[in-house]
């Protein structure tokens, strides 16, 4: 049995943008059973882009599960945004997690938004100045919170869903002086503590779409500018072999 996921993030929807991606939407449920927004889904994270979002995401025949991105947080309104989002019937995860009935079993999905903080060798330290260890303690909380999140979850399939990268490899062709500020190697670990199947990810525009985490899963980046489409599909299952993900093509916009 084969579970469906689709994924997009940065859509940065506001009324200049709304409609354009559902016509693809429409067709979501002949190709997918769920679809994952990797954060980044208004352009300020105001309560009217919130309702561009819920336009154009919410009604679909599939479940809609979300992080929040930084845009989100741009104007201080994120419990307007949050509950704009679950009035429409999208999910909204932040250090939780939710498990669904699909036809190919169980899927577990597990998000957080996440935080900057750089990766191995070049990366942020607890250490000097309360402005820097407070930074550092914001990216170790939300990782820590993401595993929580991932191990706390009974599924057959389970999927960890940032809006910050986990792993370098998704960064490649972004300028290195900004990786500290795209995500950090706390979220890979996260992710590594558990059976994680895929992770998804957003906020890189000019990074790559594929990479690996230490542990061996697989990292996609479906930030809207790197995958150029609509969504992209992603094939997990049993039969395959440790999870292994597979992308199908999907209405370009």
């Amino acid at each position: 049995m084969v579970i469906r996921i689709a994924a997009v993030g940065d859509v940065h929807l506001d009324e200049d943008v709304v409609g354009r991606f559902r016509p693809a939407l429409e067709e979501l449920s002949d190709c997918a059973d769920v679809l994952l927004l990797a954060g980044d889904l208004t352009r300020h994270g105001t309560e009217a882009e919130a309702r561009c979002v819920a336009q154009e995401f919410g009604g679909l025949d599939v479940p809609v599960i979300t992080v929040l991105g930084n845009h989100d947080h741009q104007c201080n309104q994120v419990p307007q945004v949050v509950k704009v989002l679950q009035d429409a019937g999208i999910t909204v995860l932040e250090g939780d997690g939710v498990v669904l009935e699909c036809t190919g079993g169980r899927l577990g999905v597990a998000g957080v938004k996440g935080f900057g903080g750089g990766f191995a060798g070049r990366c942020a330290s607890d250490f000097g100045e309360p402005e820097m260890k407070a930074f550092v303690h914001t990216t170790t909380e939300s990782a820590d919170r993401l595993a929580e999140a991932l191990l706390g979850l009974d599924c057959d399939v389970l999927v960890a869903l940032t809006h910050y990268a986990p792993v370098p490899d998704t960064l490649a062709g972004e300028p290195l002086e900004i990786y500290p500020f795209l995500g950090a190697y706390q979220l890979g670990q996260a992710i590594d503590s558990a059976p994680t199947a895929l992770a998804v990810h957003g906020h890189a525009h000019a990074g790559s779409e594929r990479g690996t985490t230490p542990g061996g899963v697989r990292v996609r980046n479906v930030a809207h500018p790197v995958i150029k489409q609509a969504y992209s599909v992603f094939h997990l299952g049993d039969h395959l072999d440790q999870g292994e993900v597979s992308r199908l093509s999907a209405s370009g916009i």
